[in-house]
């Protein structure tokens, strides 16, 4: 068996010849406009499959198997009230891909899973969000960091292993996954289809840090009621049929939400020690009024809260949470005499789950030294945001997101990644794939 010295020199040393490919490979990608149908107002068609054309003409070579389905809502219905599920995702031209590539025994398996849709590149850009302009030594483009660049590294750390002549004992399983950005049910997908691997690595962007941990997100909206009327008259009391004006209603909605945050901050049960921010309700969106002349007849906030795998649900969902944000918003209600009377609806959008595999379970401790090795400054830290993961954990698959790009710049205007930052995944990911799968060298006999 050759040292990790070793192995690390040579795979170090492959990744840096395969580069140039590994950039165009992630320009590629980029290239295709694959916004998730959810965000989008038209009919166009989603172009995530061309995605996986891109990926599948670079795993074909590596002697993979390769599985290209379309989900189906309807046949996923029993999954109904859990993670990822959503019985309105229609996925015509929208396939999945996994591939799978075979090891020569005797060694562990390792699934790689990322998705191939992308949030609508929005206004502010520099230049053409979809153009994959290389400057100053970082790659831009609308999901260039979230999460193309991890798929990219993710299959050029198999190719480096191929052409470094390192023959894994244990599959390799990797997955590129549809619907990510709205809920996951790509991935539940996968899951209902029977894939499974003794780990996973989710190379979403982490800024190269190890991270084990997700929290849940809940997508939630309330409505709050008024009674539109000419704004420039003189008005009777709203029990005498007046104008009820939903702004400053929902102005003191927005102000109780400001001391739940600050109340929710100094709880330790909305806190976990690999994150650094608490738990909050962040609102998104506002929505009141319809005329200039008129006193606004509702106003509507969305909003996006987080919560903890402590917190989850017998559903492992985020039902708790719900329940206290619902007898928050009552309890908000009853301080108003029209809102007593006149309640606020609050409508759940998407529940997405969380997931936590053990800080000291043997794979991310793997691939914090991994990741040392490739020169980065990774260290062990929670993400803020949702992944699939849990979905992935409730599988009995322990899984660790790990990926370049900042996750502050995902979402944004000019999102891009540093090229170092792609090399030193490719090594990282390169490495823990040989050593979890275990490996020989072509030239042994």
């Amino acid at each position: 068996m050759h040292t990790n010295a070793a192995l690390t020199d040579l795979i170090t040393s492959t990744a840096t010849d395969h580069h140039e490919s590994t950039i165009a490979l992630l320009q590629s990608l980029i290239r295709v406009p694959s916004v998730n149908p959810y965000f989008t107002n038209d009919e166009s068609p989603s172009r995530e499959g061309e995605v996986q054309d891109i990926l599948a003409a670079r795993l074909e070579p590596l002697g993979a198997t390769l599985d290209r389905w379309e989900p189906s809502a309807a046949e996923l219905a029993k999954h109904a009230g859990g993670p990822g599920y959503y019985p309105d995702r229609d996925f015509r031209g929208r396939p999945n891909l996994v591939a799978t590539l075979p090891g020569s025994g005797g060694g562990q398996s390792l699934m790689l899973l990322g998705h191939a849709d992308v949030v609508s590149p929005g206004d502010g850009w520099a230049g053409d969000p979809f153009a994959a302009e290389r400057r100053d030594g970082k790659i831009y483009g609308r999901g260039a960091a979230d999460m193309k660049a991890g798929m990219a590294a993710a299959v050029s750390a198999l190719e480096v292993l191929r052409a470094a002549g390192v023959r894994l004992r244990g599959d390799v399983l990797l997955a590129s996954v549809v619907d990510e950005e709205a809920g996951g049910l790509g991935t539940l997908a996968v899951v209902d289809r029977g894939y499974r691997a003794a780990g996973a690595i989710i190379p979403e962007p982490t800024d190269l840090n190890v991270a084990p941990l997700c929290r849940g997100i809940l997508w939630g909206r309330v409505t709050i009621p008024g009674r539109a009327s000419h704004i420039e008259m003189p008005q009777p009391h709203w029990r005498d049929g007046g104008a009820v004006d939903a702004i400053p209603l929902g102005r003191m909605v927005l102000d109780a939400i400001d001391a739940l945050n600050a109340r929710w901050a100094a709880d330790p049960a909305k806190r976990h020690p690999l994150l650094p921010l608490p738990c909050q309700v962040c609102v998104s969106m506002l929505d009141a009024g319809e005329f200039p002349t008129a006193y606004a007849g509702q106003m509507r906030i969305t909003f996006d809260a987080q919560y903890l795998p402590p917190e989850k649900d017998e559903r492992q969902l985020g039902g708790r949470v719900k329940a206290e944000l619902e007898s928050f918003f009552h309890e908000v209600a009853q301080s108003n005499d029209w809102l007593r009377e006149n309640p606020p609806t609050l409508e759940w959008l998407v529940d997405a789950d969380c997931g936590e595999t053990p800080a000291d379970h043997p794979l991310p401790q793997l691939l914090l030294r991994a990741a040392h090795t490739a020169g980065a400054r990774s260290r062990m830290e929670g993400m803020s945001s949702h992944t699939d993961m849990g979905l992935l954990v409730n599988a009995g698959i322990p899984t660790v997101n790990f990926g370049p790009g900042a996750p502050s710049v995902a979402h944004q205007p000019d999102e891009h990644v540093a090229e170092r930052d792609l090399h030193q995944a490719t090594v990282a990911l390169a490495l823990t794939i040989a050593e979890w799968c275990g490996f020989d060298l072509a030239s042994q006999p």
